[in-house]
């Protein structure tokens, strides 16, 4: 068992696997003999037509066609694509476990879908995503180490890697859906695994191709999270209830989560995981405490228990598509006006009760700056996506 471990974390698992993909590093560069290139004579060897840098974007080049970038910093090197459905797959695929992702797909299913699915999304993925973000901070176990492995993300190379939070991510997300409308929505079952195992499964390999993550580190974190999932299940009935809690509620859901944001587990060198962390704890906050405000001041009237098995899902008209369409580019539009305005204001306030000079990016790092701007910014987003969002909707008649 302890020699399978060790192979699974092995950065040279993680190597083959880009290899096989067509992600090759890019030959170390040496003095130009005669005016030639070794780098783009090695891409010829190898029959290759573009050298990428780390951004997955190429620079100006040779007549020849092909194209060389410098990386952004030395531990994200240079690497040659040999297999391009692979890399655009895989570099879509991880973004789904991104911000991007999240600050779009569960807004649009608050918004389009069902205001039921989205509560339990955002809170059981919350729990999770705070375990494993604050795992990797205890635990520090080394991303795959490179060279040999290739590594095309820049951003959270200076994170730990066990456990994988995309693959906790994906895996939450997608087999949350599909437990949550087994009852609530009639379809074939195959089809909603399929999907919840194609959509997951990509965004695992994803972090592997990538070179963030070992496969030990993607099986840790299916594995902490088909836990978490089953240990949770039955508090799902409580959490469908949270909107109809004590009017003492919305002081819990602040001051719990902003507690365990500024007692984050002290690392040794600065990583974006805490700033993560306050991030995705704010937005959980923030949507609670959204659909609370919605049901003490009867701002809406959505339904608190699991309807009916809905015989048939509504046909996808060109008229539907339309309207999700203009409420998700409207309800966007406002949450993004929102986050921009309150990250700036709290951060002035901040910068001015600890004397910091304006735009001062690295002061944005310190702990008592970082958590309580992220955390007012992305609560204010998230009561903006569940309350003042539909209010817009209902007024510009999109409802």
């Amino acid at each position: 068992m302890a020699e399978l471990l060790r192979s699974l974390q092995d950065s040279q698992l993680v190597a083959r696997f880009q290899r096989r993909c067509g992600l090759f590093p890019a030959p170390e560069e040496g003095p130009p003999e005669n005016g030639a290139d070794p780098a783009e004579d090695a891409a010829r060897a190898l029959g290759l037509r573009h050298l990428s840098d780390a951004n997955g974007k190429g620079g100006g080049g040779p007549a020849n066609g092909l194209r060389r970038v410098s990386a952004p910093q030395a531990s994200v090197q240079k690497y040659i694509v040999k297999n391009y459905f692979y890399y655009y797959l895989f570099r879509f695929s991880a973004a789904l476990g991104q911000e991007v992702f999240y600050i779009t797909f569960l807004p649009f299913t608050h918004w389009n879908i069902d205001p039921y699915l989205s509560r339990r999304l955002v809170i059981i993925w919350v729990l999770v995503m705070y375990i494993g973000q604050m795992a990797k901070d205890i635990l520090k176990w080394p991303r795959p180490f490179s060279p040999p492995v290739v590594k095309l993300e820049k951003r959270v190379i200076a994170e730990y890697g066990m456990p994988s939070t995309h693959a906790m991510a994906a895996t939450t997300i997608s087999f949350t859906l599909l437990i949550s409308t087994m009852d609530r929505y009639q379809y074939p079952f195959v089809l909603g695994l399929l999907m919840a195992v194609v959509f997951s499964t990509l965004v695992c390999l994803s972090r592997v191709y990538t070179g963030m993550h070992t496969v030990l580190d993607v099986l840790g974190g299916i594995l902490v999270t088909a836990v978490l999932i089953v240990l949770t299940y039955p508090a799902w009935t409580l959490i469908d209830r949270l909107d109809s809690a004590s009017p003492l509620f919305p002081v819990c859901v602040i001051v719990v989560p902003f507690f365990l944001c500024y007692n984050y587990p002290v690392s040794d060198c600065y990583s974006p995981t805490r700033a993560d962390t306050t991030t995705i704890l704010a937005a959980g906050a923030g949507v609670t405490l959204g659909f609370w405000i919605n049901h003490f001041f009867q701002l809406v009237s959505a339904p608190a228990e699991s309807l009916p098995v809905i015989q048939n899902i509504p046909p996808l008209t060109t008229d539907m598509v339309v309207l999700g369409l203009t409420k998700f580019v409207v309800g966007i539009v406002l949450i993004l006006l929102v986050r921009q305005l309150v990250q700036n204001l709290s951060l002035q306030v901040l910068y001015s009760w600890f004397k910091v000079v304006t735009r001062n990016k690295e002061a944005r790092r310190r702990l008592e700056i970082e958590v309580p701007y992220k955390f007012v910014t992305y609560t204010s987003v998230g009561i903006c996506a569940t309350t003042f969002v539909p209010m817009l909707h209902r007024f510009l008649g999109l409802l």
